[in-house]
């Protein structure tokens, strides 16, 4: 005997529901699939391409593909996975041209240093900046296989089934990838890494508002008021 998961069958009707919505051309139907979605890509995004910039670009770009591309949309996994696969896609893409970009080319050196949460207290803004960007290196030194497979694991929450399906591998893979890069993350900083994990790779509510309006303009959708 099948048990339906309550949780699953609400979140599965709610996808359709808002697919619909945009479908139909629903005003705000689109700016509330991003909003609920922003987050999670731009993470997923970023820890692929690891800058800032080119992963709002690459989020961006996955929207576009999936605005175009909604009305194949099945319901077989969540909206989230669905549009996770999409931006994983889109940010692999761009990983190959910018290796294809750079062969040959001296190596360019350090990430750029990343921007501090702007609701830090001043007397915290230098111990967060300097424990932020420590895990955030960290993080990004970890092998391809694991990196992201953390980020979605540890700092997004998704499971070990949505985390195998958004990256197309298997679920012993990923268990086997967030080991390696949780044993390789307490190597690096030790106990640090539980202490503000989702401070990591901020994303505000300006970098949100900013996506919203940037994808609206290129899918010539009105533009959502400002908040």
């Amino acid at each position: 005997m099948t048990v339906t998961d309550p949780c699953s069958t609400a979140m599965r009707q709610h996808d359709r529901k808002l697919v619909a919505e945009v479908l139909a051309g629903t005003p705000d139907a689109f700016e509330r699939l991003m909003r609920a979605n922003n987050r999670r890509l731009f993470r997923t995004a970023r820890s692929i391409l690891r800058d800032d910039a080119e992963a709002e670009d690459a989020v961006q770009d996955g929207y576009i593909r999936a605005y175009h591309a909604i009305d194949r949309f099945r319901g077989e996994s969540s909206l989230s996975s669905w549009l996770t696969r999409i931006v994983v896609n889109e940010a692999l893409v761009r990983l190959r041209r910018r290796a294809a970009r750079e062969a040959g080319r001296p190596d360019a050196g350090d990430i750029g240093e990343q921007t501090a949460p702007a609701s830090e207290t001043p007397e915290a803004i230098a111990m967060r900046r300097q424990l932020g960007r420590l895990i955030e290196t960290s993080i990004d030194r970890l092998p391809d296989a694991c990196r992201t497979v953390f980020v979605l694991r540890t700092v997004e929450g998704l499971d070990v089934a949505e985390t195998a399906h958004c990256l197309a591998i298997s679920e012993g893979a990923v268990k086997t990838a967030l080991s390696r890069a949780r044993r390789r993350l307490r190597e690096a900083i030790g106990r640090e890494i539980g202490a503000g994990i989702d401070d990591f790779f901020a994303f505000d509510g300006a970098r949100c508002d900013r996506l919203v309006a940037s994808v609206h303009r290129r899918l010539g959708l009105p533009l959502p008021p400002p908040g």
